[in-house]
């Protein structure tokens, strides 16, 4: 049976100063650029936040509202390490989102556990204060390890996401992107989707699986997507423009 886990420390051992997520904000210029080291830190300080800070434990279910954005696989893979599942469902036991939805969220904050990411540069903290029982985590992720292990850690057989199309285990998520066909061994995927959404998440299990990496613009400009695909030097493309 695999793990999200497995996955990642495999491809930690094959090749870790590669680039493994690179994000573009066509709108505000932005660049991301995650190597597979930077990207499994950011993975442990984001698990430890949701177990140290959220009091999640495996089983229970996380729900990722971020637009198309490097925090998104992030999240996915801190989620994956815990072991809780990925849900689409209104009624989660947290949830991850932006300042678009913040505000509908924090209202709820008394009856679940609400994570806020203020998409600035950087990953920095909001310019205001969030609201009460909200964690900013821009704030508190930075204190977290850049090593976690959890204490009740997650098999094959757990649940990785739910949704319309049923339970997937994490054995059949990373199975599912070892095989897929959305690029070759090694290659660098080019997309518009958004890899926290059902649809999309294979965008970023795929190319991790497969030893490649993942090309995320955000706000894509037209005129600009064949230099971003040129200049990143990407060898396949997929999705649609999303917010």
């Amino acid at each position: 049976m695999t793990t999200f886990d497995s996955v990642l420390r495999a491809q930690l051992a094959r090749d870790p100063g590669r680039p493994l997520v690179t994000w573009y904000d066509h709108a505000s210029g932005e660049r991301v650029e995650l190597s597979v080291t930077t990207y499994a830190n950011w993975v442990a300080k984001a698990a430890s936040l949701l177990v140290e800070e959220g009091d999640l434990e495996r089983g229970m279910r996380l729900r990722i509202d971020l637009p198309a954005h490097w925090l998104g696989p992030v999240f996915l893979g801190a989620a994956w390490t815990v072991g809780l599942v990925v849900t689409s469902d209104d009624d989660p036991d947290a949830v991850v989102c932006g300042p678009d939805t913040l505000d509908a969220w924090a209202a709820r904050a008394d009856d679940l556990v609400v994570l806020a990411c203020s998409l600035l540069p950087l990953g920095v903290r909001f310019a205001s204060p969030v609201p009460a029982g909200v964690h900013d985590v821009g704030v508190e992720i930075w204190s977290q390890p850049d090593a976690f292990a959890p204490y009740d850690p997650p098999t094959g057989e757990d649940a990785a996401s739910d949704g319309a199309y049923g339970t997937v285990t994490q054995d059949g998520l990373m199975e599912a992107a070892a095989a897929g066909s959305l690029l070759t061994d090694g290659g660098r995927l080019f997309s518009m989707a958004n890899p926290a959404s059902p649809p999309g998440v294979a965008t970023f299990t795929e190319p991790l699986a497969r030893g490649g990496s993942l090309v995320l613009v955000r706000h894509p400009d037209p005129g600009r997507l064949d230099a971003t695909y040129a200049a990143e030097r990407a060898t396949h493309r997929v999705g649609h423009p999303d917010a």
